[in-house]
């Protein structure tokens, strides 16, 4: 794999973002695209989720924005909020090599105005779902007429979300000449009626297309009681982390409260969640406060956590296409995994496009430690503040070990948002730390904690 640096373009104070990164080398995708995108040519891309596709469309982003202009000039739609933040986090991180390059989100959970507001303020790279930006040009909050790059990411779930025509209104309030890129793990026909309306003579580029072999090993069990062979199976892998996938907003918070009951570190991420808890759901889990996340399909997509050991399929999905996002979950980047799924004597017919690529397991080989729960060492503390009010990751660590005197081996991944700051802790030492902080200020400022549960 070429070094970012082999690309002609990339300014060095972006190269020094990549290393510090660690960004060393580039993906198949990135060492394809980038330099097509820099070029100004339509692109068309296929690549499966985890292949890094979000910096090879992201770096030309940044890379080809004027600040000197404050308006946008690069619009990225996307299917799920949740997918919306993660790009924006991304691109953010590439964004500081150039002072006031300001990246903004628009999606739902959030009130429209205060979005409008921060529009009227100015804003260079877009990053939304096809709602929300709707929103925003039916109430003329927002005007494309200076977009210069139009992107879609993950296009076949927007069409899976039936957001075609809302794709297409939205690519006709901006002026051509465009550029248009759109990336998909799969190419449902659908895909090729979007392309052939938006694109323009595109480069296709299709790499990374399939889960590499034994990167993910697949097995499918077969069993007349879920829940039991789902506690088998946690006792019997003992994952450190484990993403268990259903397929309603009711069975996946029923599925973390019987789970939590049974001593579990767990918490749930579904679409009844304003996006504020869809936010701290995620947080926990990724900081392992939370060892089990159950999800809808909401997290099939735009969950970034590089390190789940484990996904199972509680539910069956109804797609293929589905279940390749879900089990894509794990195995990310270099590393392996293992997706489980569990289907009744009822659902062998309609899963045959899972067994024929998984092994079957055989429930009696399991060895079930009855004695085991996914149990946390740690807890998340939330404060009232954030990015809003100056906070930064120092100065919580700061207060945490010189005035509190907590050991940093207690102290885990500290995220801070715009409002809140999220701390992992031990547990042996959180009751401290909030007893601490009713008296101690962090930078002159008292902050209110509180548990996340």
């Amino acid at each position: 794999m070429a070094h970012f640096n082999t690309i002609n373009g990339i300014p060095v104070s972006l190269l020094n973002i990549l290393d510090n990164l660690n960004y060393t080398q580039m993906t198949k995708i990135q060492e394809e695209s980038i330099p097509a995108i820099l070029e100004g040519r339509d692109v068309l891309a296929q690549s499966k989720t985890g292949s890094g596709k979000t910096v090879a469309f992201g770096l030309p982003a940044v890379i080809r924005t004027d600040t000197a202009h404050n308006r946008p000039q690069t619009l990225i739609i996307t299917p799920t909020r949740e997918l919306a933040e993660q790009v924006a986090t991304e691109l953010r991180k590439l964004a500081a090599c150039k002072a006031n390059l300001k990246v903004l989100t628009l999606y739902g959970g959030v009130p429209l105005r205060a979005q409008a507001d921060s529009l009227a303020k100015g804003a260079h790279i877009l990053i939304g779902t096809p709602g929300r930006i709707k929103d925003h040009l039916g109430k003329n909050t927002l005007e494309l007429n200076s977009i210069k790059c139009l992107i879609l990411d993950e296009a076949d779930k927007m069409l899976d979300m039936g957001f075609y025509d809302e794709i297409v209104g939205i690519a006709s309030n901006i002026s051509v000449p465009r550029q248009t890129l759109l990336f998909s793990a799969t190419f449902p026909s659908k895909i090729e009626d979007l392309s052939k309306k938006l694109l323009i003579d595109p480069i296709s580029i299709k790499v990374d297309t399939l889960q590499e072999v034994g990167k993910i090993d697949e097995v499918a069990y077969e069993t007349s009681d879920k829940f039991q062979t789902l506690i088998t199976l946690i006792n019997t892998f003992k994952p450190a982390s484990l993403l268990i996938f259903c397929n309603t907003k009711a069975d996946a918070v029923a599925l973390a409260d019987r789970l939590h009951t049974l001593g579990h570190s767990v918490i749930d991420l579904q679409g009844d969640l304003d996006q504020r808890a869809r936010n701290e759901s995620l947080i926990a889990f990724s900081n392992g406060s939370k060892r089990i996340l159950v999800a809808t399909d909401v997290a099939s997509r735009g969950l970034d956590i590089k390190e789940i050991e484990l996904v199972i399929n509680y539910d069956l999905p109804f797609e293929k296409e589905v279940y390749t996002h879900r089990i894509g979950r794990t195995g990310r980047a270099d590393a392996s995994g293992m997706a489980l799924s569990l289907y009744t004597p009822q659902e062998r017919s309609k899963c045959e496009y899972i067994t024929s690529s998984a092994r079957k397991g055989e429930l009696g080989a399991l060895r079930n430690d009855h004695g085991y729960t996914m149990v946390s060492e740690f807890d998340t503390l939330c404060l009232n503040g954030g990015k809003k009010t100056k906070l930064r990751k120092g100065d919580i660590l700061g207060t945490l070990c010189k005035e509190i005197g907590i050991d940093a081996v207690d102290i885990g991944k500290i995220d801070i948002t715009d409002n809140n700051a999220y701390i992992t802790l031990h547990r042996n030492v959180i009751e401290k730390v909030r007893n601490a902080l009713k008296n101690v200020k962090i930078k002159k400022k008292k902050y209110i904690s509180w548990r996340l549960h």
